[in-house]
């Protein structure tokens, strides 16, 4: 069942027209910063819409199962090239490194979450952002069943379109309002843990460049006792000399003497 599923959406996605280079990177960039909320969230069907809206915005129509097929073919073709050399890599899936940036930016966000949170405050924060694509889709097909059920109910679901609708667009500004929270969130702890690491850095570097000082001074000061002491064992070899030449002086002269 779960092959046919993904065959399923291969031929949807690649129905056309189909998906240009540019516009796969335009809707990696916006799934990328929807991620984390796309972790954090089991209501997924309207993040898609509001994926779909955003490229809507960039001049590409393309529906939220739509959008939803392309994540999970991209995500299929990313596992799949983990086993290949980097040159067939590149040339098989060219969007490689876009999917390994909004995996390791999930990554990361886990290790942020597990820092600053320690392992019994963060355990519901941290649950969503290790969910794997997998379990995105599980909760997309929970997503999907209950929209087959509602289709069987086509007559009741249209008379009650308005209201749902109004319903999805409350749901859609309160996940927008709360992705745009914690984004601004992010960034404040972000800044504050890169000041932090600023001021440390300059703590650190004032204590090497005083340690080297007193090096310098030290290694100076040795130089001068050393110039000293070479001085003076000059000025010693010199006195012994003359001391010498007067001593010969004096033999040579007592000689001259005795011999006259």
């Amino acid at each position: 069942m779960e092959g046919h599923h993904h065959t399923v959406n291969m031929d949807t996605n690649d129905r056309f027209p189909q998906w240009s280079i540019q516009e796969t990177k335009e809707f990696l960039m916006i799934r990328a910063e929807l991620d984390r909320t796309f972790m954090e969230t089991k209501r997924n069907k309207i993040l898609w819409e509001v994926v779909s809206s955003k490229m809507k915005e960039k001049g590409y129509n393309r529906s939220a199962d739509q959008c939803k097929c392309k994540w999970k073919n991209l995500v299929t073709r990313y596992k799949g090239c983990e086993t290949m050399e980097t040159e067939n890599m590149r040339q098989q899936f060219p969007f490689y490194n876009e999917l390994q940036a909004i995996f390791t930016a999930r990554m990361q966000r886990m290790l942020w979450i597990e820092a600053e949170g320690g392992a019994s405050g963060s355990s519901s924060k941290k649950k969503g952002v290790l969910l794997s694509s997998d379990d995105e889709e599980d909760n997309e097909e929970s997503d999907g069943e209950k929209g087959s059920s509602k289709k069987k109910r086509k007559g009741k679901s249209n008379m009650n379109s308005g209201t749902r609708n109004a319903g999805n667009n409350n749901n859609l500004q309160e996940i927008l309002e709360d992705f745009m929270g914690k984004q601004m969130q992010m960034e404040v702890q972000w800044r504050e843990v890169a000041e932090a690491r600023e001021e440390e850095r300059r703590i650190k570097e004032m204590e090497w460049r005083q340690a080297m000082e007193g090096l310098e001074k030290e290694r100076l000061l040795m130089d001068r006792m050393w110039r000293e002491r070479d001085e003076q064992r000059l000025i010693r070899e010199e006195a012994r000399a003359e001391r010498r030449d007067a001593l010969i002086t004096a033999l040579l002269n007592k000689l001259r003497r005795e011999d006259m």
